[in-house]
Order: C-alpha cells, then sequence, then structure tokens
C-alpha cells in the first residue's frame, strides 16, 4: 500500500475542479434568476400571508434559482421596503432552507459521466442561437454541466487518496460529529457555497472516505457556514437585514443543535428510505449508497426543522428583535413635527388648522435658511455652505413628515370646502419646500463654484442683491402671515412689478460691468446673474403661495394676474 502520493496534480485537480463546480453552480444561478426574471419578486411578495405559503414560497424560489443567499436578499429588500415584516419573512427564510437542499439531490444523482455531453449542448446553445431567451437557457444547461464536471475532477483528483494511510486516518476523524460540523461550516464560510461543501462530502462519499454519520455531520455545518454569506451581505445595510441575517444563523444553529444527539437514529432512516446495493459489500457499497443517504438527510433534516420552527415564527421574531433592536431614528429637533398629532385626524377641521401651523414653521426655518445662505453662496467657506445643506436636509424630513399627515388625513371623511383646503395647504406645503430646495441645491451649486474657480463677488453687487433679496423676503413673509391673513395675499401679488424692477436695474449695472477690464470678469458676470435668477425664484414661490391661498383658502375666484413664468433654475 504506497503512503506516497503526488500533492501537485491532487492539489490542482481538486481546487481546480471545485472553482470549475462554483463557475458552474454560478453561471447556472444567473441563467434561472434572468429566465425567471422579476416574477420571483412577485411571487415571494404576494405569497407571505401566512406562515406556511411563505415557507413553500422560500422552498420553490430558491430550488429555481439554487441559492438561498439570493433568497435572503429579496427579502431583506422587501422588509426594508415596508412590504412584508420581519415576521413574515422567517417562513420565507426557513423554506429556503428546504429549497437549498435541491443542489444536493442533483449532485448525488450519478451523472458525471454525461457532464462534457451536457457542457457541449448548453455551449451550442449558448453560442449559436439568436435568440435571447434559448442562449439564457444554453447558459444554464453549461452551467449545469460545469457542476458534474467539477464533481468529475475532483473525485478523479481524490482517487489516490484511497490508499494514502494518513488522509484515511483524517477522515476517520471525521466521525466525531462536532469536528465534522466545524470544518463543513468553516469550509462553507470561506466558500460562500453550501451547494460545494455538500458538492465535495458527496465527492469523499463516493469514494468511500467517509461514513454516513460523518456526511450528515457536515451537512449539518454547511447550514450554519452558508449563514456567513447573508451575514456578510448584511454588513452596513438597515437594521432590518441584519435581523434577518441573525434569523438565518440562529434558526441553522439550534436545528444543528436540536439534531446533534439523532444522528445516528436520522442516519438509520435514510437508510430505509434511501436506495440500497446489498450485493455489494464494504467501501464498494458505501461509496455507492452513501452520497443519495446524505442527501435525503440534507433534505430530511431541513423539511423538519421547518415544520418544528413554522409554528414559533412570532417568538422567533421577538427574540431577535430583543437580541438586535432596532436603532431608534435620530431626529434633529428641527424636523420633527411640532403640531401634527394623530388624535387630531379624526376632526378634520382641527387638523387642517395643525397643518397649517406646521407650515407656518417649516416657513420660518426656510426663511432662516435663506438667511444662513446669502453669505455663505456669496464669500463663505465650503464648511459654511456644507451647515447650509445639512439645515435644509432637516427642513426635507420636516415637509415629508407633513405630507405624510396630509396623506392620512385624506383617507377620512372630508366635505367639499375641506378638500379643497388640505389641497392649497399641500400646494403651499410644496412651494415651502421648493424654496428651500432651490437655495440648497442652486443656490449652494454656485457658491460651490465660486469656491473652485476662485472668485470673489463685488461688494456693490453683492449690496445690490441684498436689496433684492429683503424684497424677496418680504414679500415670502407677506405670503406666510396670509395663511392667517387671506387679504395680505393680494399685497405678495402686486409686489412683481417692483421684485422685477430691482432685478432688471442689477442686471443693467452687471452687463455694464461686464465690458470692465478685470479678471474673471465673464466668469463672475454668470455667477452672478445666476444668483439673481436664484432670488427671482424665490419670489416666484412666494407669489405661487399667495395665489394658492386667494383662490382657495379664501374662496375667491378672482385670477386677475396672470401666471409668470418661472425663473430658470441656475447652476
Amino acid at each position: 500500500m504506497p503512503e506516497e502520493i503526488e500533492l501537485g496534480p491532487l492539489i490542482m485537480g481538486l481546487l481546480g475542479g471545485l472553482a470549475i463546480f462554483l463557475l458552474g453552480l454560478q453561471q447556472m444561478t444567473d441563467g434561472l434568476k434572468a429566465v425567471a426574471g422579476a416574477g420571483l419578486s412577485k411571487v415571494l411578495a404576494g405569497l407571505t400571508k401566512n406562515r406556511f405559503t411563505a415557507a413553500i414560497t422560500g422552498a420553490i424560489v430558491t430550488g429555481i434559482i439554487q441559492s438561498s443567499s439570493v433568497t435572503t436578499v429579496l427579502v431583506v429588500g422587501f422588509i426594508s421596503a415596508g412590504l412584508m415584516s420581519l415576521q413574515q419573512s422567517i417562513g420565507i427564510i426557513m423554506g429556503a432552507n428546504i429549497g437549498s437542499t435541491v443542489t444536493a439531490q442533483i449532485i448525488a444523482f450519478k451523472v458525471t459521466k454525461y457532464a462534457l455531453a451536457i457542457v457541449a449542448v448548453g455551449f451550442a446553445m449558448s453560442f449559436f442561437t439568436k435568440r435571447p431567451k434559448a442562449r439564457l437557457y444554453g447558459s444554464m444547461i453549461m452551467g449545469f454541466g460545469l457542476i458534474f464536471l467539477g464533481m468529475q475532477l475532483m473525485s478523479d483528483a481524490t482517487t489516490a487518496l484511497r490508499t494514502f494511510e494518513p488522509f484515511i486516518e483524517m477522515m476517520k476523524r471525521m466521525d466525531n460529529p462536532l469536528l465534522g460540523i466545524l470544518v463543513a461550516a468553516l469550509f462553507t464560510g470561506l466558500v460562500q457555497s453550501s451547494a460545494a461543501t455538500t458538492g465535495i462530502v458527496i465527492v469523499l462519499a463516493s469514494q468511500g472516505f467517509i461514513t454516513l454519520e460523518a456526511g450528515i455531520a457536515m451537512a449539518f455545518g454547511a447550514n450554519i457556514g452558508t449563514c456567513v454569506t447573508a451575514a456578510l451581505a448584511a454588513i452596513g445595510k438597515p437594521r432590518e437585514a441584519v435581523q434577518a441575517a441573525a434569523v438565518h444563523l440562529l434558526f441553522n444553529i439550534i436545528g444543528v443543535l436540536i439534531w446533534l444527539p439523532f444522528i445516528g437514529a436520522l442516519a438509520d432512516v435514510v437508510q430505509s428510505i434511501s436506495p440500497a446495493y446489498v450485493d455489494l459489500q464494504g467501501a464498494e457499497r458505501l461509496a455507492k449508497e452513501t452520497p443519495r443517504q446524505i442527501a435525503n438527510a440534507h433534505t430530511t433534516f431541513n423539511v423538519i426543522n421547518t415544520f418544528i420552527f413554522i409554528w414559533f415564527t412570532g417568538p422567533i421574531a421577538r427574540l431577535v428583535t430583543r437580541l438586535i433592536p432596532s436603532r431608534p431614528e435620530v431626529v434633529p429637533e428641527l424636523a420633527r413635527p411640532k403640531y401634527l398629532e394623530a388624535i387630531y385626524l379624526e376632526t378634520p377641521a382641527l387638523a387642517l388648522d395643525r397643518i397649517r401651523m406646521e407650515i407656518t414653521r417649516l416657513a420660518e426655518q426656510v426663511r432662516q435658511l435663506g438667511e444662513e445662505a446669502r453669505p455663505a453662496i456669496g464669500s463663505g467657506s465650503a464648511e459654511d455652505m456644507d451647515r447650509v445643506v445639512e439645515r435644509a436636509s432637516e427642513n426635507q424630513q420636516l415637509y415629508d413628515a407633513i405630507n405624510d399627515y396630509i396623506r392620512r388625513l385624506q383617507y377620512g371623511t372630508l366635505d367639499v370646502g375641506e378638500a379643497r383646503r388640505l389641497a392649497a395647504l399641500s400646494a403651499i406645503a410644496s412651494h415651502v419646500q421648493h424654496s428651500s430646495e432651490t437655495v440648497a441645491v442652486n443656490g449652494i451649486a454656485i457658491g460651490r463654484e465660486r469656491l473652485r474657480l476662485d472668485v470673489t463677488f463685488g461688494d456693490e453687487t453683492i449690496e445690490r442683491v441684498r436689496a433684492l433679496s429683503q424684497k424677496v423676503r418680504e414679500a415670502f413673509d407677506l405670503s406666510i402671515q396670509a395663511l392667517d391673513d387671506p387679504s395680505l395675499a393680494r399685497r405678495v401679488i402686486d409686489m412683481k412689478k417692483e421684485v422685477q424692477q430691482v432685478a432688471g436695474e442689477i442686471l443693467e449695472y452687471l452687463g455694464q460691468r461686464l465690458v470692465a477690464d478685470e479678471p474673471n470678469r465673464t466668469l463672475l458676470y454668470r455667477l452672478e446673474t445666476q444668483v439673481v435668477e436664484i432670488v427671482q425664484r424665490q419670489y416666484y414661490f412666494a407669489k405661487k403661495i399667495a395665489k394658492e391661498i386667494g383662490h382657495k383658502l379664501q374662496g375667491t375666484t378672482e385670477d386677475t394676474v396672470l401666471e409668470d413664468e418661472l425663473p430658470a433654475t441656475a447652476a
């Protein structure tokens, strides 16, 4: 019995076979996902009404795409989008474990001798047809063939180990279930594929290297190791993603711990339900029977585990939520609504008044934003402009809260007048927020361009723009005051000619300065005229607010002022 083997060819055959196996698995998975398309997402979203359909759905989808990790990623996406609760996702994750055993069942069929023929058929379909669907099927079939080609290469490479005593002794140690679980879990975590581990286990079994009990223990380890993929995918993701990964890990670890004392009993069960070859003896019989038995044990283990745990999705969700609590969202004080309380939704008249009060508060914050933005745009540093953008983000959060409150109020019973007033308040809130966005996006873009070009606005220009801003600020303030006193809306609209006159004088001045013999005069002219356009745009929104108040909140039908064209967006 030879004690030495050639390590080079063995390692190359084993690693090369594993690489081809993984390549084939990835190619088959990609092809299956492409063929199935978005239908998988619809199935997942639609069939999670109860825990049982969720588990069946998870099993079917994973069986189709051959990747429990992909199923978990889809589930996390649905949780994050609010389409699925953590409790609903647990059923799918459990079912995904069942679906992942399909790979082991396929591998256990001894079709490796047809591997090259399958690869050839898939290649022909992929490269000699122009139909996209047929090419996808070809790629999928070729991947299927590569899986078995990789299995064959690994099997051929390990044949020499049959007479290598050190390896045989090492494999005997795999009869220790804890060692088998640990080795398989580590290897699965390393290669990010439980199918790869299962494939190697079946290869070892087909060579007669490991017993059924050792193979079952390693299949258990593969179940734990595959959780690493979901855990890595959850890094840096929302808390829901971490919780879903924790469910996967908790389910698999507890399942393995429950079955650990019953590996022998499970082996007896699968031996009784799997094909037997009584005409064979010793290692030859072991090699013939064990691969199918391991595959059946893998499926039986996951099916029974799912059946046991499916009744406890609620407690599991609560446990995971307690172990990994959702981080409370830290909302700045200015971004939190002050007046929008749910109790007022039952009385629309009161709710409408609270919305008006919150819009007034938002408008005051937008006004302060403008006060901070003007010096930042004209002469401030990058840090000054970052603070303006941060403040604008807080305004956006408050506006989103107002919008959500309006949406909830719309679900109630409103009379015609209340519905008209709600529509007007919604439009006014939108105009106020657009004013904030104009400063934070267009205005700050001009300021950043000024820094990049290293140019400085002239003192006279700054003073003239300040005067225009003061006029527009007055109009904006009046438009918000008109929420309490609608008669002020007319004064805002009547300021149009005055604002246009001041803006025209600034543009005329800038045109005269354009011919001045100064460095960067052309660049400055472009930026300065954009600043004027931004300020004019602010007046446009003030006037829109006033018209909403005059026409809808006050209930008049008068429309003596035609709509102005929206000033061009600067920057």
